[in-house]
């Protein structure tokens, strides 16, 4: 689905507003993915919602295997049919996981990935998800596997463009508690939690990209860099803010 004009704000995966909010970030997002994924492996999406992205992203690692996941299972339908239209051989069938249940981790039969990732999950759920992806990770991640988390997010509790001011205010005028930008900080709370250090993060389409690295299941790297979009290609590292 192709969206030129900005829809309502509406969270639900499969709205106008996800799929256009989707298709803004995805090729940056890929860029990244390009440089950092292993060569081959096994990769996991949480709140995959409608699919759109990792069936954007696995053509182009086709020696990875991607396992698209969600709470709702209203949303399997589609993402299935879209495993259908575009072919793809290396999307496996979408799975039940809750973040906020761990029993339903069950349905991933201990298996461990080398890569995780989130996108745009953190601004509409409550604050307790950063402890809840945390400890999925934690649990599921690989020996030196990777977790990324994409989305708007504050930086010693400020917003770091006029953008993301205008979205946080968006998100608060809706009434839902939970809605809302979180703060860095947040993430790494729940990080040192379950032994996952951040050490830095990337700016993609001016909004953050957080990327861990799983050592030795007791230390977690967290890279930063900047995103050029004038060339879409040039990465710069940027020294990571302190309060």
């Amino acid at each position: 689905m192709t969206i030129s004009a900005k829809p309502a704000l509406d969270p639900y995966p499969l709205s106008c507003y996800v799929a256009w909010a989707g298709n803004r970030n995805r090729d940056a997002i890929l860029e990244v993915f390009k440089q950092k994924f292993p060569q081959k492996g096994n990769v996991l999406e949480l709140a995959s919602g409608s699919g759109m992205h990792i069936h954007h992203f696995a053509p182009h690692f086709q020696n990875l295997n991607f396992q698209p996941s969600d709470f709702d299972q209203g949303v399997f339908e589609n993402i299935q049919s879209l495993t259908q239209q575009t072919n793809a051989k290396n999307v496996e069938p979408p799975i039940n996981l809750d973040l906020t249940q761990p029993s339903t981790w069950l349905s991933l039969n201990n298996k461990k990935f080398d890569v995780i990732f989130c996108i745009n999950l953190f601004q509409v759920a409550p604050i307790s998800i950063a402890d809840e992806v945390a400890n999925c990770a934690a649990h599921h991640l690989r020996e030196r596997g990777y977790l990324y988390i994409y989305g708007p997010f504050k930086v010693n509790g400020k917003n770091t463009t006029p953008s993301n001011e205008e979205f946080d205010k968006t998100l608060l005028s809706s009434g839902v508690p939970e809605w809302g930008l979180k703060d860095v900080t947040d993430i790494n709370n729940a990080a040192y939690e379950y032994n996952l250090e951040l050490k830095e993060k990337l700016i993609c389409q001016q909004i953050i990209l957080f990327l861990f690295m799983d050592l030795d299941k007791v230390s977690i790297i967290f890279e930063t860099h900047s995103w050029n979009l004038a060339t879409r290609v040039q990465l710069r590292r940027l020294e990571w803010a302190s309060s």
